[in-house]
């Protein structure tokens, strides 16, 4: 988020009185998400159904989640039982211009985005790219054998049919004050979540609803080195780069491990030059993933990336293997 956007979401989640005022505003934002949810269940507006089950990940609050960890443990887990997964994404922070894109290893994060860029070197499994989750879906089907669709996001794309969603939600932040936007987080009101198949929660205490991320280490960027995430994986200060929803939890991460960092953030999904990295010098850089995918011909010698893995609840594993098992 920009600094703008961080206020008003600081104020969303500690619950500003001001916010109040913006009160008007929201009714009209419930009404009109609520016709035009209604519309598409009434069929007025045309919903598209393939003939393979597609399960949404998604959430019902501005700002990341986690998501895109859900969605790479979900893809390895349906890899796992022998069945062929596809992905769709709306490929947030695109910039080539050309959809639907079929995500290859030439892709850049400007032709697809860096969330799906991300899914499909982890994994492998076919993604498409497209402003229209209809489209993508059927470019997808079109070039290769798949078996169940994951839509990245989405929960709020009602022109394509879901025979699963899967809300996640950050569990010390929950829905803010209940409000949608623009006097809260909400991009629906929070009783959609009842409507859900599953409601998982990153961090979350039970393990029938918690999201777990399991850190497997720091990876370099150029020689592909791996070390332990720990104090003695560098002697000095480090400098952490995160351009992500909530890079404060990125942080928290390191210095939990015992390493001495200078913090940066940026915005989400943002498009990185080498003017963000060469003032930095010749000290360490630790960063996520997912930035790691924008900076490959940035980063020098002395930069590496955290990888991380979702860990899941069996049963979201079970009833996502069992749908789309022949």
């Amino acid at each position: 988020m920009s600094p703008g956007q961080d206020g008003i979401a600081d104020a969303w989640y500690r619950g500003a009185w001001w916010l109040w005022l913006l009160r008007p505003l929201e009714l009209l934002f419930r009404l009109a998400a609520l016709v035009r949810r209604s519309l598409y269940r009434l069929g007025v507006l045309q919903v598209y159904r393939p003939d393979r089950p597609v399960v949404v990940v998604g959430n019902i609050t501005v700002g990341g989640t986690g998501k895109t960890p859900v969605v790479i443990a979900l893809v390895e887990a349906l890899q796992a039982a022998g069945l062929r997964p596809g992905v769709v994404s709306r490929g947030y922070g695109a910039t080539g211009g050309q959809f639907p894109h079929r995500v290859s290893s030439s892709s850049s994060a400007a032709d697809c985005g860096d969330e799906p860029l991300l899914i499909f070197r982890r994994t492998g499994c076919p993604c498409v790219v497209s402003p229209s989750r209809p489209d993508a879906v059927r470019a997808l089907l079109a070039g290769a054998p798949v078996d169940v669709v994951i839509s990245d996001d989405g929960l709020q794309h009602y022109a394509l049919a879901r025979d699963m969603e899967i809300a996640v939600i950050d569990a010390r932040r929950g829905t803010g004050n209940g409000f949608c936007l623009p006097a809260g987080p909400l991009r629906e009101p929070r009783s959609r979540l009842e409507t859900v198949d599953f409601v998982l929660y990153r961090g979350g205490d039970e393990p029938e609803v918690a999201v777990r991320y399991e850190q497997d280490g720091l990876v370099n960027m150029a020689s592909g080195e791996r070390r332990a995430l720990t104090a003695d994986a560098f002697p000095g200060p480090v400098h952490a780069v995160a351009g992500i929803g909530q890079p404060e939890q990125f942080f928290l991460s390191l210095r939990a491990a015992g390493l001495h960092i200078e913090p940066h953030a940026f915005p989400d999904h943002h498009a990185y030059s080498a003017a963000d990295l060469s003032p930095l010098g010749d000290r360490p850089i630790i960063m996520t993933e997912k930035d790691a995918v924008k900076c490959a011909a940035i980063a020098g010698p002395h930069t590496w990336y955290l990888s991380i893995s979702a860990r899941l609840p069996d049963a979201v594993i079970r009833a996502v293997v069992s749908l789309a098992a022949p």
